[in-house]
């Protein structure tokens, strides 16, 4: 049995610009972390004692006799993927619902190629699995999705990503003390909207717009040289949250389905109680709200919105694990 914890992330700055067709062209970077919030994928090859040959496990229950019954599709596309024909049983559970912005549809593809590759004695290098997800996502699933969550979930950590036209990509883990991230951590609020949402669908219009949206995307990428700047020097971090504030009245500039008049109200709520700053984490439309307000604002915030779920975090630096390998030898007994 083989089980693996992938990190969500939470995407600061810079977003927009890790799709491939924006920085083929421009380039891009975005300014991300993770946090101790996880997917988790338990998988093992299934004994050939049961009426069924596969057993997929996730918000649903799929039993069945060959890899193209299974409905799930990225399930499916790993297993044909990395050519698994053998049975497998594969249990998904999450520290936080799907489709609410904090990257868990990568978070799954990353941990489930990390655990399946580890089933079959492979251990992939944190940017061949990253590199391989993106994969799996854009060029199979055909998903309108960008290349930061991929990699935030296989590395972790508090990174820059830069996408360079030829299509490199590089992590710069940023040089912030434990100090000065325990500050910006003490500075953060994380609520759940109520809503959630498919982001691809969100993204095609973004996407579609991009050349209307240009100069936009520009200042939102260079945002994150700025943000960098903020954290690693040692002044007030009060600029950090009205840079987030500047970032998101772009972001809802860039698709009308980003924003909606009751996300507005609940950003503008959080304004007038204190926020300096904040955004809907990923795509828009819902999920998560990260909201940025100086520590003696959190009460008042608090107060005002305790009619919503606030989820309380730390960042992380481990990225994707396998935090159990126990293969069971069915596989090897097998003729």
């Amino acid at each position: 049995m083989i089980i693996s914890r992938t990190p969500f992330r939470m995407s600061f700055f810079g977003g927009g610009t890790d799709y491939p067709s924006w920085y083929r062209e421009r380039g891009g970077t975005v300014l991300a972390t993770t946090i101790n919030k996880y997917c988790y994928i338990t998988c093992r090859y299934l004994p050939p004692f049961f009426g069924h040959k596969s057993r997929i496990l996730y918000s649903k229950v799929e039993t069945v006799a060959s890899n193209a019954e299974i409905e799930h599709p990225a399930v499916r596309a790993i297993l044909k993927h990395l050519a698994i024909e053998e049975g497998v049983e594969i249990h998904h559970d999450g520290d936080l619902p799907a489709r609410t912005g904090l990257g868990s549809s990568s978070s799954f593809v990353v941990g489930l190629l990390h655990a399946m590759r580890t089933l079959k004695h492979q251990m992939p290098e944190k940017m061949a699995l990253a590199r391989e997800a993106i994969t799996i996502e854009q060029d199979v699933l055909r998903e309108n999705v960008g290349c930061q969550d991929q990699v935030s979930a296989a590395f972790g950590g508090f990174n820059r990503i830069d996408f360079q036209p030829s299509g490199k990509i590089e992590v710069v883990p940023i040089a912030v003390s434990q100090g000065r991230l325990d500050d910006l951590h003490g500075h953060l609020l994380l609520y759940f909207t109520g809503f959630s949402r498919i982001a691809s669908v969100i993204v095609k219009e973004q996407l579609e717009r991009m050349g209307d949206t240009r100069s936009e995307l520009e200042r939102m990428q260079a945002m994150v040289r700025e943000a960098t700047a903020i954290l690693t020097g040692g002044g007030d971090l009060a600029s950090f949250g009205t840079l987030l504030d500047e970032s998101w009245r772009i972001k809802r500039t860039l698709s009308s389905k980003i924003s909606s008049p009751a996300i507005d109200e609940i950003y503008d709520a959080a304004k007038a109680a204190g926020a300096l700053g904040g955004k809907l984490l990923g795509a828009g439309g819902g999920g998560f709200m990260l909201l940025f307000a100086k520590p003696e604002a959190h009460v008042k915030i608090k107060e005002r919105f305790k009619h919503l779920m606030r989820i309380p975090f730390r960042f992380e630096d481990d990225g994707s694990r396998i935090i159990l390998y126990q293969p069971d030898g069915l596989h090897e007994a097998r003729p």
